[in-house]
């Protein structure tokens, strides 16, 4: 089996007077990591799947006296997919507050609801954990450099959601499932979102610019909606763990663009799935991007695997010097410049390095890009 980098930090972590959320896309192995606590614990527990009407009837409103008789002598409580639940936040704190000794873990397939509905009532009493689909990382432990470097290319093309790798042949069908409706789903029942294909026609949009510059005045035409239609369905969309952006790097020059982003794709699978494209590497006019995708999300997932605190940026000047990723840490800038072709030589803006004279750049590509996702 396929370990998990945060099982570990929760197990250390897990203790009673305070809950563990674990939010993530749906399909990222939430359910399968509760069952391997249950495993490694051998507690008594309660299991609530949310996605369960009658479940959703006990956890409705309960008092305490109700939690307790729901909990019984269990130990060990699961909520999985609580953002199901109306006001769980409360119902969280109650089993915190009222019912001593109980170990409690809570999952959530996206950060819509569940984040407002927590975030005041579990005021220090939350620990959070984000768990994305694997990592490059997790497949390294679990088979080697050798046969994950043989998958690189099966990598960018299907991604790394479990139900897909553990669906060699397969992998087509499963993406269409996932990407159909099911990741965002969540969206739909969000403040009555009524027109599901204005999400489906940004998903193409989205998924055809990656590593470019996003307009939103641009998508707004594309999709036929206004600006702030545009922002509001990505920022659900970023809630929902499909996409993330990265924002621009400015605070030294007056010529460095201030307020651009870039929007990529959690998964490479689901983001080929939306404009059912599946050719082959060597066919695809599309690599470059497909590979900074894959590298800009991995390395996300390596930063909440490890919890990792760092702002991420891209730099682009108005004379179109750029740098594909930057992170800040600790108050010093790490410039990558994302190259498929390892044999192209990067060529770092010097206005860069004369902005910004605590830095240190390097150029990510096959031949090295495991370092890169597994070392902070």
């Amino acid at each position: 089996m396929i370990q998990r980098k945060i099982l570990p930090q929760i197990l250390k972590r897990l203790d009673a007077g305070k809950a563990i959320i674990i939010l993530g896309p749906r399909q990222s192995g939430k359910t399968t990591l509760l069952n391997i606590i249950v495993n490694e614990l051998k507690e008594p527990y309660r299991l609530l799947d949310c996605d369960e009407p009658d479940i959703r009837k006990l956890l409705d409103m309960p008092t305490s006296t109700e939690l307790k008789n729901i909990i019984g002598n269990n130990k060990l409580v699961m909520i999985d997919e609580a953002q199901r639940i109306k006001n769980i936040g409360l119902t969280l704190k109650l089993i915190i507050d009222k019912i001593k000794g109980i170990k409690l873990i809570v999952t959530g397939s996206s950060a819509l609801e569940l984040a407002d509905e927590i975030n005041e009532p579990l005021t220090g009493r939350k620990i959070e954990y984000i768990l994305l689909p694997i990592s490059v990382e997790e497949m390294l432990d679990y088979h080697g450099r050798l046969e994950e470097k043989r998958l690189l290319t099966t990598r960018l093309l299907y991604g790394m959601y479990p139900e897909v790798l553990n669906n060699p042949g397969n992998e087509r069908e499963v993406l269409k499932n996932l990407a159909g409706s099911y990741l965002y789903k969540d969206i739909f029942a969000f403040q009555d979102i009524r027109k599901p294909a204005i999400i489906e026609r940004l998903l193409e949009a989205l998924a055809l610019q990656i590593g470019s510059q996003a307009s939103y005045n641009e998508l707004a035409q594309i999709v036929g909606v206004n600006r702030e239609t545009i922002q509001r369905y990505i920022d659900l969309l970023e809630k929902a763990f499909v996409v993330f952006r990265l924002r621009s790097l400015s605070r030294n020059l007056r010529n460095e663009l201030k307020k651009s982003v870039k929007i990529y794709f959690y998964d490479n699978g689901v983001r080929n799935a939306i404009i059912s494209n599946f050719h082959p590497i060597h066919l695809r006019n599309d690599v470059g991007a497909l590979w900074e995708n894959f590298v800009l999300s991995e390395r996300r997932k390596f930063a909440y695997n490890h919890q990792i605190d760092a702002n991420t940026y891209f730099w682009r000047t108005r004379q179109q010097q750029e740098i594909d990723y930057i992170e800040d840490r600790d108050g010093r800038l790490y410039g990558y410049e994302i190259k498929w072709d390892a044999k192209k030589k990067a060529r770092f803006p010097k206005t860069f390095a004369n902005a910004y004279p605590q830095h240190e750049l390097k150029m990510i590509t096959p031949e090295n890009y495991f370092d890169f996702l597994t070392e902070g």
